[in-house]
């Protein structure tokens, strides 16, 4: 069956937080009729060397019980990638300033230094969903005695 899929995109660079402190980069809301179904997700570092050490990315679902996207945080616009187009019926925001609540990390891994990008397509039916009104974030912590690292990331997602 066909469905409407979209990105929300970081549409940019957006700056780490300090070593070692936590920082959610991107994240969607589904709006309260509907949840989210994270297809897959993308993201890249720059400015990072060798020395800083890894990365750590995690995958979190998100109740969004503070903070949701667009508070504390900054818009973004989904993008309609295929399916019948629709309004996506969700919201999604960027670089926040003070962090969300009641994440729950799905899926955390190191993202080596030497490495700028992580790509990453759940199989088809292993996808994770979402309540209605809940979805899905990025946060990145940057090793501790790291420097000033950009990320641009996003997630592919669909509602159901």
């Amino acid at each position: 069956m066909a469905r409407s899929l979209y990105t929300c995109l970081t549409e940019g660079d957006v700056a780490s937080a300090a070593a070692s402190t936590a920082k959610t980069i991107i994240g969607v809301k589904a709006h309260a009729n509907s949840g989210i179904d994270l297809q897959g997700f993308w993201i890249s570092q720059s400015g990072v060397v060798a020395s800083d050490g890894p990365t750590l990315i995690e995958i979190c679902y998100c109740t969004w019980a503070t903070n949701s996207p667009g508070t504390n945080s900054s818009s973004t616009t989904p993008n309609q990638i295929s399916g019948r187009v629709l309004t996506a019926g969700f919201t999604s925001g960027k670089t926040w300033t003070g962090e969300p609540t009641a994440l729950t990390v799905l899926w955390a891994f190191a993202l080596d230094p030497n490495k700028g990008l992580f790509v990453y397509d759940f199989p088809l039916g292993d996808s994770p969903d979402s309540a209605l009104a809940e979805g899905f974030a990025i946060r990145t912590t940057v090793a501790s005695g790291g420097g000033a690292v950009n990320f641009r990331a996003a997630l592919k997602v669909c509602r159901n």
